[in-house]
C-alpha cells in the first residue's frame, strides 16, 4: 500500500490506482490551492522535501502545484493535507464575504481520480462554531419571515428541488436545484417557495 492509499481510504475512495482526473472533469481552482498550500506548509513550518515525503507524492509535484501549475486529484490533495495536518476544506476557503452565492454551476471543484466523482466546498465550519441541519419542505403561498436569531448566527441553504426567494428581508436571492447562499441569520431573513415542493437543507450555524 502506498502512502496516499491512506488517505484515498479517507476520503470514501478505491485504492491502488494512479492520480490524475479522467479529461472533461472540472479543474480545481489552481491558484487558491496553490496559495493555500504554500500558506500551510509555511504554518507546519515543513519543508517541500518532507511535505512530499510524508504525502507519498514527488517533491517536484508539489512544487508544481505551489506555483499553481498542474491539475491536481481529490487524493493528492487529500494526502497532501493529512502531510500537514490541515482540514480539506481550508484549501479551497477562500475569504468570506457577509453574503455568498454559489450557484449549481459554481464552486472550487475537485475531482476524484477513480470515479465520476466531484466535491464542491460550500462552506467551512469556523473554529468553535456548531451547525445544526434541517431538511426544509415548502409550498408557495406565504413566506417563512424569521425575526432575528442570536448574535452571530448564519444560516446556510441549498435548494434541492423546486425554487425559493432566500436570503436577508428585503433581499432575497432567487435560487434553484444545486444553488447555495450564505446569509446572517442575526437579521430579519426569509424563505419563501415559488414551486410546488420545494425542498431545501438548512445549516444553521451557532459560534
Amino acid at each position: 500500500m502506498t502512502n496516499t492509499e491512506p488517505a484515498r481510504q479517507l476520503a470514501g475512495l478505491p485504492t491502488g490506482q494512479p492520480a490524475g482526473p479522467p479529461a472533461g472533469q472540472a479543474k480545481a481552482p489552481l491558484e487558491l490551492i496553490a496559495a493555500s498550500l504554500r500558506r500551510e506548509r509555511h504554518r507546519s513550518g515543513l519543508s517541500l522535501t518532507e511535505v512530499a515525503r510524508r504525502a507519498g507524492i514527488a517533491k517536484s509535484t508539489l512544487s508544481q502545484l505551489e506555483s499553481g501549475t498542474g491539475n491536481p486529484s481529490l487524493e493528492t490533495l487529500w494526502a497532501i493535507c493529512v502531510a500537514l495536518d490541515a482540514p480539506f476544506s481550508r484549501l479551497l476557503d477562500p475569504p468570506q464575504p457577509h453574503i455568498l452565492l454559489i450557484r449549481a454551476d459554481e464552486g472550487p471543484t475537485v475531482s476524484a481520480a477513480e470515479a465520476d466523482y466531484q466535491a464542491t466546498l460550500l462552506a467551512a465550519c469556523p473554529p468553535g462554531a456548531r451547525r445544526d441541519v434541517y431538511r426544509i419542505q415548502a409550498e408557495p403561498g406565504h413566506a417563512r419571515a424569521s425575526e432575528p436569531h442570536m448574535p452571530g448566527v448564519v444560516e446556510h441553504v441549498v435548494i434541492g428541488a423546486g425554487r425559493a426567494l432566500v436570503g436577508v428581508a428585503g433581499e432575497p436571492t432567487e435560487l434553484g436545484p444545486g444553488d447555495y447562499i450564505r446569509y446572517p441569520g442575526d437579521v430579519p431573513h426569509v424563505f419563501e417557495a415559488l414551486e410546488p415542493r420545494t425542498q431545501a437543507v438548512l445549516v444553521s450555524e451557532h459560534t
